[in-house]
Order: structure tokens, then sequence, then C-alpha cells
């Protein structure tokens, strides 16, 4: 049994992250970042829960760039194909369950 204070967590550098749980091949990791990711796919489904601070979050669909701005307790979930980058506005924390070893 553990109890994370996820307002309180920090990592040496942007997107680092605690695992939080492994189960049945997905994994759940609470990561710390105050930069933007990089423009990926992943190679599964993932969820994407802002804890602490605000993302925005772009994705591409049907050619087109979106953009849409994720505060705390926003959930964004892409489905298999869903090309997109997290920008962080300043410091955030965020919860990402996806399949283990994804991009």
């Amino acid at each position: 049994m553990e109890i994370t204070r996820s307002r309180d967590f920090t990592a040496e550098r942007a997107w680092g992250a605690k695992d939080i749980a492994s189960m049945n091949g997905i994994t759940t990791r609470l990561h710390w970042t105050d930069q933007p990711y990089r423009w990926h796919v992943n190679d599964g489904e993932e969820v994407f829960v802002v804890l602490d601070g605000q993302v925005e979050m772009r994705y591409r669909s049907e050619g087109s760039e979106h953009s849409r701005l994720l505060e705390v307790g926003d959930i964004f979930f892409a489905s298999v194909g869903t090309e997109h980058v997290a920008c962080p506005v300043g410091e955030a924390r965020v919860l990402v369950i996806e399949k283990e070893g994804s991009v």
C-alpha cells in the first residue's frame, strides 16, 4: 500500500515519472513537467489526466491541428493513431495510463 501526494511530486527532468502501478500490461505513471513533450503517436490508447496545473493539448485530426486547454481534473483520451503533443503552461503534474512500453 502506498499513498502519493501528486502535487508534491517533482522530477529531475521534464517528463520525469514515478511508476504508480503496472497491471496486466497497462502502466499508470505520475509525470512532472515544465516543458512540452514532442509530437507522437502511441501504439495503443492513452488516458492523460491533469492533476495539477494546466496543459495545452495539441492534436491532429483529419489533416487539421487542434488545441484544447486542459485544467485540473480534465481527461484527454488518445485513441490509437491520434497524433498529439502535451504543452504545459508552467509546471504540471499528469497521470498517464497506457500500454506498457508505449512511447
